[in-house]
């Protein structure tokens, strides 16, 4: 895990609890218009984001994706997505940081002197965007994202062609390769908490970014060509020095959020009955630096508990299960927001090989995933590791299986990558939840919020009519 934080100096611009319209107000002189240097708004929205999802990743993705589950009264946990307990309201999320980020596309294609931020703003707008059509489906997105200029009452817009269309997902990578390869200025990016300014690793970044969206609509397009051209390039994430990701400290501000609440918020979240069966079947040593062994064990063992119980007919004694690790609290200077892997990357050429999407040998990119996926979670890989349980081949199990359970184990806190996707491969099993409130069907989208039905009722009466009601139950386009 690499790249010191930096102080977040927009703090004094109040753009880390202000919308884009708070922002406009407070900072804005009507007889002398300003705007924010390209440098803060760059460095706002990778930290904003990126801190925000890592703790959204922990207290609700971690639970639809059964890596933990909680103790006490969480409705989220038992699949009431309405009702966002600490986390499960990622909306706002998407959406502040969205419009922050087309501010700095607008003023990188209107002013030469900022040309150079222009491809890292089409490349983060591409992967936010993905992030919220992933979650939602349908969503507010071509009129969505106008800076200061923006409505909350923007239509929803397909996810077919959020993905597909002009200015969407795929074509802002691409648009975002050539303003990166084509720039030629002599201004530096600063801001950059991701790579420093090495325009380069924006383009590895995008690479592995189209390599993920690619497989992400596999099922409905026929990517496999575009997916064997980037491999033929070799322009992608390759190692973990390359990662797209930030380090947090182990202190506030900067320190990862979840470990400043307080110790009974934390340690309401513990290992998960699925994922403790994973790991303990796999013989996976990163058990040990995702969870601590239970305080009552005389033994340093683990022990998870099932998902969405029913607390107040339940009587749990929270001793007797695991709780997150020191790297989640204690040591999070060891600990990153992850926006792009390198070994995520090699697990989806691992799935590209093994359909015939490419021309390689599917076990080594699998071995290789797993290799540095141990790595990025700072443990050692142990020798028997890939010739036992988790070999590409295992008795009883398929290279699919093998490839997205690995892929799984590493997304923890990850956002929501680990449920969206089990949702595309059903892979690993999940557990049905103990007490659900989804009449025992684990969700395949998350809910359209509250307030979308107060402030843009129109255009969302429309959306929820084409998801059976806001239902939890429609899938996606690319996962009908």
């Amino acid at each position: 895990m690499k790249n010191t934080l930096y102080k977040i100096l927009i703090l004094s611009l109040g753009l880390f609890t202000a919308c884009t319209a708070d922002f406009e107000e407070k900072n804005t002189n009507p007889n002398a218009p300003v705007t924010v240097q390209p440098s803060l708004l760059l460095r706002q929205v990778i930290y904003d984001f990126g801190e925000q999802m890592s703790y959204e990743g922990f207290a609700a993705g971690d639970l639809l994706s059964q890596h933990r589950t909680a103790l006490d009264f969480n409705l989220f946990d038992r699949h009431a997505l309405k009702s966002p307990q600490l986390g499960g309201n990622p909306w706002p999320v998407f959406y502040t940081n969205l419009r922050d980020n087309e501010l700095l596309l607008k003023q990188a294609q209107s002013n030469e002197t900022f040309k150079v931020y222009e491809g890292p703003a089409l490349i983060l707008k591409a992967y936010m965007a993905q992030g919220l059509t992933d979650l939602f489906g349908d969503v507010p997105y071509f009129e969505a994202f106008n800076g200061i200029d923006g409505t909350v009452t923007a239509p929803y817009d397909a996810q077919e062609a959020i993905y597909l269309a002009e200015g969407g997902i795929l074509d802002n990578l691409d648009k975002g390769i050539l303003a990166l390869n084509t720039y030629t200025g002599a201004v530096a990016l600063e801001g950059d908490l991701l790579f420093s300014g090495n325009l380069d690793k924006w383009v590895l970044f995008a690479n592995s970014l189209k390599l993920k969206a690619l497989m992400r609509i596999s099922s409905k397009e026929d990517v496999a060509s575009q997916i064997a051209a980037i491999f033929s390039e070799g322009n992608y994430i390759k190692t973990n020095a390359d990662n797209a990701t930030f380090d947090f400290t182990n202190s506030a501000p900067n320190s990862f959020r979840f470990a400043q609440l307080r110790a009974g918020d934390f340690n309401n979240f513990v290992l998960s009955e699925t994922m403790e069966e994973i790991l303990t079947d796999l013989n996976d040593d990163r058990i040990g630096v995702f969870f601590r062994p239970f305080a009552n064990s005389t033994t340093g063992t683990f022990n998870g508990l099932i998902n969405g119980i029913n607390a107040s007919q339940t009587s749990i004694e929270p001793a007797n299960y695991s709780r997150a690790g020191t790297l989640f609290k204690e040591n999070t200077s060891e600990l990153n927001a992850n926006f792009m892997t390198s070994w995520e990357t090699q697990f989806i050429l691992a799935e590209a090989a093994a359909k015939n999407y490419i021309t390689a040998d599917a076990a080594t990119l699998y071995n290789t995933g797993v290799q540095q996926a141990f790595e990025y979670w700072l443990t050692d890989l142990p020798a028997d590791y890939l010739t036992g349980p988790a070999a590409y081949n295992a008795a009883g199990t398929t290279p699919l299986q093998q490839i997205s359970t690995q892929k799984w184990i590493a997304n923890i806190i990850n956002g929501y990558e680990g449920w969206v996707e089990w949702r595309r491969t059903g892979f690993p099993a999940f557990k049905p939840v103990a007490a659900s409130l989804n009449d025992g069907l684990i969700p395949v989208r998350m809910p359209y919020p509250a307030e979308e039905e107060a402030l843009n009722a129109d255009n969302y009466n429309s959306a929820a009519q084409a998801t059976n009601g806001n239902s939890l139950d429609v899938a996606v386009w690319w996962d009908e």
